[in-house]
């Protein structure tokens, strides 16, 4: 028996001294931050096929608003899937029973640590039916950047799985989503971002987007791990009727 108990108090003793040396390496390999990243989207659908959005984001890290992004993107969709219809039928974006969604947005992204810098933003979207009413989307999207007479540019493929829920009358939706980065600066796969989150329905017209975000950034030496919290507030506006 006294020997049982000793293997366990060595046991113990090893397991807590792994844990308390894997942080340690981790700070030698990497640097960590905390931002949060408050977002409103203003969405005006134009016709049955053409939608413009509004964009104005901020980057805030401990406390300082490090950075913003501001700008208009127009939506062209195809018409939509039944099996999406069925699924995204407490949906409050209108795009989502659409199966390919094009875009075409510009970015203005002023900094206060930073070089200024103007964005194209072409994207992609598939919008693709799953059992159990779950939602799959992939996009894709390219950030082309001027900054300072320099040209960078970037590839990001987003994959999100989303389910809504029902909570009596109430429809939240739960989802995650991983991101990958390939930057022309780096040449390679750089940068990864896992994101968790939900959708809350607050009126006919306006949703909340509460998200925690992972970003990995393996682009410099040493790599860099940043842990965000997001809050979107997302506002759609119908067609005006006469």
């Amino acid at each position: 028996m006294r020997s049982r108990r000793l293997s366990l108090v060595r046991k113990t003793r090893l397991v807590a001294a792994l844990f308390l040396l894997l942080p340690s390496g981790a700070v030698r390999a990497q640097t960590s931050m905390t931002d949060f990243l408050p977002e409103v989207n203003s969405h005006f659908r134009l016709s049955s096929n053409v939608r413009l959005v509004f964009d104005a984001k901020g980057y805030m890290e401990d406390g300082d608003l490090d950075q913003a992004q501001i700008g208009p993107s127009l939506e062209f969709n195809t018409p939509p899937l039944e099996k999406l219809k069925r699924i995204t039928i407490f949906e409050m974006d209108d795009m989502t029973p659409m199966p390919v969604v094009f875009m075409i947005g510009y970015r203005y992204l002023p900094s206060s640590v930073r070089p200024v810098i103007q964005r194209l933003q072409p994207i992609v979207m598939f919008h693709i039916p799953f059992p159990r009413t779950i939602l799959l989307s992939d996009r894709n999207r390219g950030d082309l950047d001027w900054s300072n007479g320099s040209f960078h540019w970037t590839y990001r493929n987003r994959f999100t799985g989303e389910r809504r829920l029902t909570i009596r009358s109430y429809h939240p939706g739960a989802y995650a989503s991983a991101e990958f980065f390939y930057q022309s600066q780096f040449a390679k796969w750089s940068s990864t971002r896992l994101y968790a989150g939900c959708l809350l329905p607050l009126s006919r017209h306006i949703q909340l987007d509460t998200y925690y975000e992972h970003i990995n950034n393996t682009g410099t030496h040493p790599n860099q791990q940043v842990n965000a919290a997001g809050l979107i507030i997302d506002l759609y506006f119908p067609p005006h009727r006469h």
